[in-house]
């Protein structure tokens, strides 16, 4: 491999924090705390002032006579909820060591020198084919040396940068399609490809535990139950669960899907701002045709919902990202809802006019 381009030197200096005077990890925890409160009163705003009521799943009257614990109680358990995850946010981020910066063009480097190692073998990949390698090079050499290089396994003799100081002989250099895809894998494709690990991470360890939730009695009964205090479900409330159920379902599986990924911080960050909006949003109440949450997935509102009526509560078990347990596993809802929604709003109306004639 000494025909290889050098890679080149670096020098690592700590990566200064996005808002001065708080640490990243901090500040990572404080966005997820502050995302989940300002979608969740976004949403109680046109709640409780009925803005958008041609959206709603279900009418106020639903929320009122359907639901068995107080907003207080749901708000005081998110928070319960959101100390834990404070907590264990802090321990991961002790675990973590200081992101730092200047080894960018290194790492970019040893891609372009990935790249270059595999063209080796495209000359006896074409010769299974019955091709000739050296004669195709040898004849595109002249119009279009790149491709030539390429065919001869990553061979480009024009491509130096300067003598060997020993040797004398020339030292190569990368080409310029390998540093421009070198620097898509590392800028863009590698994050795309730890975000859609942490993702699936996520999905799959929330389907499987909140279908054992449901399935195991004593697991129901203990712990998942509380959540299912929300028949009618509304943004805050997303969280709103055992505070042990939470931490193992929620707290830990995201922490676990950052740590199997590979995240730096700020990927984090996003990772779990964003996994705190679609959560809050899917507990929301309302399907908003403007709502770019609502359309990134089938899961949505309006799926999860269904999870959370009596009618349903053994289907739609995939949260928060996408449904495709749901479909594998075949525990997807299948079948018309409409007539099912309109008998809850009408006996909801019926049981709240009920009550104030006695009162």
């Amino acid at each position: 491999m000494s025909d290889l381009p050098p890679l080149p030197s670096y020098t690592l200096t700590p990566l200064k924090s996005l808002v001065p005077f708080i640490p990243d990890v901090w500040l990572s925890l404080i966005l997820t705390f502050v995302a989940y409160w300002a979608v969740s009163m976004f949403f109680h705003f046109i709640d409780v002032y009925d803005i958008f009521p041609q959206y709603r799943l279900h009418t106020p009257a639903e929320i009122t006579s359907r639901n068995h614990v107080s907003r207080y109680e749901v708000a005081r358990d998110v928070i319960i909820q959101q100390v834990i995850q404070t907590v264990v946010g802090v321990g991961l981020g002790l675990t973590e060591p200081p992101d730092m910066v200047g080894k960018e063009n290194y790492d970019i480097a040893v891609w372009a020198t990935r790249l270059r190692i595999a063209q080796r073998a495209l000359p006896q990949l074409l010769g299974l084919v019955g091709l000739n390698a050296a004669a195709i090079s040898k004849n595109l050499s002249a119009a279009h040396p790149m491709l030539a290089g390429v065919l001869a396994g990553g061979r480009y003799p024009s491509l130096t940068v300067g003598l060997d100081v020993v040797s004398g002989s020339p030292v190569p250099a990368f080409a310029a399609w390998e540093m421009i895809a070198a620097s898509a894998i590392y800028w863009y494709i590698v994050p795309f490809i730890q975000f859609a690990v942490a993702v699936i991470f996520v999905d799959t360890w929330q389907y499987f535990l909140h279908r054992a939730m449901h399935m195991n009695k004593w697991l129901y009964t203990t712990f998942h139950s509380r959540h299912h205090r929300l028949y009618v479900p509304y943004a805050y409330g997303a969280l709103y669960n055992h505070p042990f159920e939470g931490f193992l379902l929620d707290t830990l599986g995201a922490g676990i899907a950052y740590k199997v990924a590979g995240m730096s911080v700020r990927q984090g960050m996003c990772f779990f701002v964003g996994s705190t909006c679609k959560t809050v949003d899917d507990h929301c109440g309302y399907a908003l045709p403007w709502d770019p949450l609502q359309h990134l997935t089938g899961n949505n509102a309006g799926y999860h919902d269904i999870h959370h009526q009596s009618w349903g509560i053994k289907t739609n078990f995939s949260q928060p990202f996408f449904t495709f347990w749901d479909r594998i596993l075949g525990t997807i809802w299948s079948g018309d809802t409409t007539a099912k929604y309109e008998r809850s709003k009408k006996s909801a109306q019926f049981k709240l006019d009920a009550e104030k004639v006695q009162l």
